[in-house]
């Protein structure tokens, strides 16, 4: 009886160390999938895939750039399938996620060159990402770019360079 008792105890105390450790299993899961998600993102702003991106923001997305322009989800959607807009470079480095339950908040620094209507653009700035899981799937429902002075993305302390935003 005492060793039923004692495998019975055994048994719980697996049981609930297992239940909690889940969060930060899930969290590290997250993680990863936010910063699948912003690379596919980046990927979807190169190749100007409008469609991409709207399967990866929220209906009431805001989307605020480096110079003070607000775009709504339509106007957003829209601006990435500009025929004038043509990205040749986006990286990013410093990407952090931090997991606040269905709620999450990327940052990092960006580098994107490019063209638009012709003319050359090269900027470095941060971005702040803010997703929501919803309905089984992580969305972006707000995104916000802010200049900074231009450097090398090789700046000591940083992470190697992914895709980013403009």
């Amino acid at each position: 009886m005492k060793m039923a008792i004692r495998i019975l105890f055994i048994f719980l105390l697996v049981t609930l160390c297992a239940f909690a450790q889940s969060p930060s299993a899930s969290s590290s899961s997250g993680t990863v999938s936010l910063l699948a998600l912003e690379r596919l993102w980046n990927e979807a702003q190169v190749s100007r895939d409008a469609a991409a991106i709207a399967s990866m923001i929220g209906d009431r997305f805001i989307n605020t750039e480096y110079d003070g322009e607000v775009s709504d989800r339509k106007k957003f959607v829209e601006e990435f399938a500009d025929p004038k807009f043509r990205p040749s470079l986006m990286n990013t480095e410093d990407v952090k996620v931090e997991m606040y339950s269905n709620t999450a908040v990327v940052t990092g620094i960006y580098h994107t060159k490019g063209t638009y209507g012709g003319k050359p653009y090269e900027h470095f700035g941060r971005f702040t990402d803010t997703w929501v899981f919803q309905d089984g799937k992580w969305l972006c429902v707000a995104s916000h770019t802010s200049l900074m002075k231009k450097q090398s993305l090789e700046t000591p302390g940083l992470s190697s360079p992914q895709s980013t935003k403009e």
